[in-house]
């Protein structure tokens, strides 16, 4: 066990915000299942002060937990008006995650019309099924090889719904090299973006979701329906969507006027929304 520091970190809101689906708080402990190990942590808020056990070694949680952001100025930066102001103000200290990956493009893919629930449910038992249990009650997340040959009936017993094909197909694409997502950290924003979108399942805001929480692409700016009622409440009027707007149109708009880091931006405002629904 080991205790890291960050000046501006909040690890409730980091790990509360719903962009990651494998931790869990009860009694003031997350636990997580994160590279193939179960981590617990918790957070004093009087010093800041994250206190990890797990078998990973410290530069692993300050990278996943983005440490290396200079957060102060990413959010000055963001900080464009009264809406975005509050937000931040409400929930200083919530980082983005580098998530791996392979287990980021099958989260994202069982969030397609589900709730965040039901997400942690979907991944719990394709873990459960196709992965290898690290400790009582713990698994590991399947690779791409388990569920590429993995049998219909098991894999149609996790009970995914229409879910279930796009993900075989995704696994069967990655196993065999069709798609490389170490390939997407070299690509810039837009290529990566149609890259991702050639995988059956993946439309615009799916594909964002993985470029901002896998590939560190901050100018992702992903539209689902808390967004879209953010923006269409609060910037509606705005001269850029005089003739409509649309999810496409959202997207666009919210990587011009937050900037290059809009990816931050735009997390502040789905928890917020998440949270306490619209002002």
């Amino acid at each position: 066990m080991y205790t890291l520091k960050c000046s501006n970190f909040h690890l409730d809101h980091t790990l509360d915000c719903g962009q990651v689906f494998r931790w869990n708080k009860v009694g003031g402990v997350w636990t997580g299942v994160v590279q193939g190990d179960v981590v617990r942590a918790w957070q004093d808020l009087h010093t800041g002060l994250v206190h990890i056990d797990s078998k990973l070694p410290e530069d692993f949680f300050r990278s996943y937990f983005r440490f290396d952001d200079e957060l102060d100025s990413i959010l000055d930066e963001v900080n464009k008006d009264e809406h975005m102001d509050e937000a931040i103000r409400g929930y200083r200290g919530m980082r983005l995650i580098r998530q791996e990956p392979w287990e980021c493009l099958i989260s994202y893919l069982l969030a397609t019309a589900w709730s965040i629930p039901n997400i942690k449910n979907g991944i719990s038992k394709l873990s459960r099924i196709f992965g290898e249990e690290i400790a009582d009650g713990h698994y590991s997340f399947p690779g791409p090889g388990a569920l590429a040959t993995a049998c219909d009936t098991d894999l149609y017993s996790c009970k995914l719904g229409f879910r279930t094909d796009r993900i075989r197909k995704a696994a069967v694409q990655v196993a065999d090299g069709d798609i490389s997502l170490d390939e997407l950290f070299e690509l810039d924003y837009e290529d990566a973006k149609k890259k991702l979108m050639e995988l059956d399942g993946i439309g615009e805001k799916v594909a964002d979701c993985i470029l901002l929480f896998a590939f560190g692409k901050m100018e992702a700016f992903p539209v689902d329906t808390h967004v879209e009622k953010v923006v269409s409440t609060y910037y509606g009027d705005h001269d850029f969507f005089k003739d409509g707007i649309t999810k496409a149109k959202i997207g666009t708009w919210g990587r011009m006027y937050f900037g290059k880091y809009c990816g931050y931006a735009q997390q502040y405002l789905f928890y917020q929304k998440r949270l306490e629904g619209l002002k």
